[in-house]
């Protein structure tokens, strides 16, 4: 009861058939359909120059762009701990 059944949606077509007339309804429909491809055409060129300039921050200067040299993270013995300093000898 809450839905719309196919003899709704028919009858509503016919209406509008009726008032607007087929060629007129034609060229409706043919404007909303060039308004749905523009909208369509416009995001997808957003996107790419979204993924342009996301590129263009990825390119590093060539000079930064050479691999550098590996980082050492084996694990070292601990370092000795230094030597006290020699106690002065206040005798004399």
């Amino acid at each position: 009861m809450g839905g719309f059944s196919i003899w709704h949606i028919l009858i509503f077509a016919v209406v509008v058939l009726l008032l607007f007339g087929g060629n007129r309804f034609s060229a409706m429909m043919g404007d909303v359909a060039k308004g749905i491809k523009s909208f369509k055409q416009g995001m997808a060129d957003e996107e790419e120059d979204k993924r342009r300039d996301f590129d263009k921050q990825r390119q590093l200067p060539r000079d930064q762009a050479r691999p550098q040299e590996p980082i050492d993270v084996t694990p070292r013995p601990a370092e000795p701990a230094a030597p006290p300093p020699p106690e002065k000898d206040e005798t004399r």
